[in-house]
């Protein structure tokens, strides 16, 4: 074998289309630039929210700031499954899984989903429970409650 026999797998490249080469190329005339105007121009090129001359909607709207900025609650979800390492009776909250080391950060944010089976009596306190998680544990001679996120922190 040679560096020269070296070749890319097929169909991995395409051919660049190659306009303005006559008519009966498909791509002959105006090189698929259409007719007059800037876009047929070399060098055309429009500014960012460039809308033709009218108004753009950056200077339609008016001056909110940080309106991009909404919070959102970043879910850590938990499969019943995992579960499964604790003791019977133990009570599951996101500061106990914590402290379990189950989870990376105590949050407002937890979630037990339905995956795994579980074979261990637990009393789960968490912000959402999926109904096959609660099927599950409840099964299992569980409890289950759901509790509210904490209170925003006052700067």
């Amino acid at each position: 074998m040679e560096l020269t026999d070296i070749r890319p797998n097929e169909g991995a490249r395409r051919k660049t289309k190659r306009v303005g080469r006559g008519r009966s190329s498909g791509h002959g005339k105006t090189s698929t630039r259409g007719h007059n105007g800037q876009g047929q121009r070399s060098g055309e090129g429009k500014r960012f929210g460039f809308e033709g001359g009218q108004t753009p909607m950056f200077r339609r709207l008016p001056k909110i700031h940080n309106f991009d900025a909404v919070p959102g609650r970043k879910w850590i979800e938990v499969n019943v499954g995992a579960l499964n390492v604790l003791n019977g009776n133990f009570e599951v909250t996101p500061d106990s899984l914590f402290d379990k080391g189950l989870i990376r950060k105590p949050t407002d944010s937890l979630r037990i989903l339905g995956n795994g089976e579980l074979k261990v009596k637990l009393v789960v306190k968490a912000h959402h429970i999926s109904a096959g998680a609660k099927a599950k544990i409840e099964a299992a001679g569980g409890s289950v409650e759901i509790i509210g996120p904490m209170p925003a922190r006052k700067s």
